[in-house]
C-alpha cells in the first residue's frame, strides 16, 4: 500500500513522502531542506529508496547533499538542468523503477516555470514542483508562456482522478486571483470555502485532482468564454489564441 505524505518546509514549501507502508521504504520528492525530511524519517523509522526531482530552484534541491550524508540513494532529476549529487538525468519518456516501492514513474517535460523542469506521473499521481499549483501555476522564470501553457494543457490531459503534488501551499492565493477572473464560477466559491476551513485546521489544501483543477484553474480554462472574457478585459485587447489568454492571466496573476 502506498501513500502520500508532506513535510513542511520554509514558510510554504511541500516535500513530498511517497512511502511504501508494506516495508517503509520511501521516495522523497524535491527535499529543499534536509532537517525536518530527516526528523520525520527517524520519528516513522522510515527507509528512503530514492530521491526525485522535479527542478533545480535551491527550495527545492538544498537538502539533498545533506541526506546522502546519511543514506546512500539514487538521486533523480531532470537531465538539462544542474541537479546537486544527481545520478540519473531525465527527459521525457523515461521510466522512473522504484523496485522498492513497487512503483514505476513516467517522465514528462513541462517546461514554463524552468527551463527543464519535469513531472513524475504514475499510479494515478503527478508530481509537479512548481509547473502547476491548486488553482494556479508557477511564475516564468525561464520558459516562456507558449511552453508554460503547453506544459500545463498536457497535465490536464492526465486522468481526471489523477491526484496532483505540486511545490507549495498557494491554494487560498490562487483562489482569490480565480474568483477574479471567474466570479459566478461556484466551483471556485466552493474550493474556497473548503480550502480556508483546511488552513484554518492546519491541514494542506493539496493535493487535488486533475478534474478540480479543470473546474477551478483559470490556467487550465484558457478555453472558457468567461475566461476569454476576463483576460480580454483587463488586456483590454482581444486575444487571437489560448496562449495569449494565458500570457494575459499569468501577467495578471504577477502583479494580483
Amino acid at each position: 500500500m502506498i501513500k502520500v505524505e508532506p513535510v513542511q518546509a520554509f514558510s510554504d514549501n511541500y516535500i513530498w513522502l511517497i512511502i511504501q507502508t508494506d516495508n517503509q521504504r520511501v521516495a522523497i520528492v524535491d527535499p529543499g531542506d534536509a532537517a525536518p525530511v530527516l526528523q520525520r524519517l527517524q520519528n516513522e523509522q522510515l527507509e528512503p529508496a530514492a530521491i526525485l526531482i522535479t527542478h533545480h530552484h535551491p527550495d527545492h534541491t538544498g537538502g539533498v547533499r545533506d541526506l546522502l550524508d546519511h543514506y546512500t540513494i539514487p538521486v533523480y532529476g531532470p537531465g538539462t538542468e544542474q541537479i546537486p549529487c544527481r545520478s540519473h538525468a531525465l527527459g521525457e519518456g523515461d521510466v522512473v523503477d522504484l523496485q522498492n516501492l513497487s512503483m514505476q514513474f513516467r517522465v514528462m517535460d513541462i517546461p514554463g516555470h524552468t527551463a527543464g523542469a519535469i513531472a513524475y506521473y504514475g499510479n494515478d499521481m503527478v508530481f509537479v514542483g512548481d509547473t502547476l499549483f491548486m488553482s494556479g501555476c508557477g511564475r516564468l522564470f525561464e520558459g516562456t508562456p507558449a511552453q508554460m501553457h503547453q506544459s500545463l494543457s498536457r497535465l490536464a490531459t492526465l486522468p481526471d482522478s489523477t491526484l496532483v503534488y505540486c511545490g507549495h501551499e498557494y491554494t487560498l492565493a490562487n483562489l482569490k486571483f480565480a474568483q477574479a477572473v471567474e466570479p459566478g464560477n461556484q466551483d471556485i466559491q466552493q474550493r474556497m470555502e473548503q480550502s480556508q476551513v483546511r488552513r484554518k485546521n492546519d491541514l494542506p489544501t493539496v493535493p487535488g485532482s486533475i478534474a478540480l483543477e479543470k473546474l477551478t484553474n483559470p490556467f487550465l480554462r484558457t478555453g472558457e468564454p468567461n475566461v476569454i472574457a476576463a483576460a480580454n478585459r483587463h488586456r483590454q485587447q482581444k486575444s487571437a489564441n489560448a496562449t495569449e489568454v494565458f500570457a494575459t492571466l499569468r501577467s495578471w496573476k504577477d502583479k494580483f
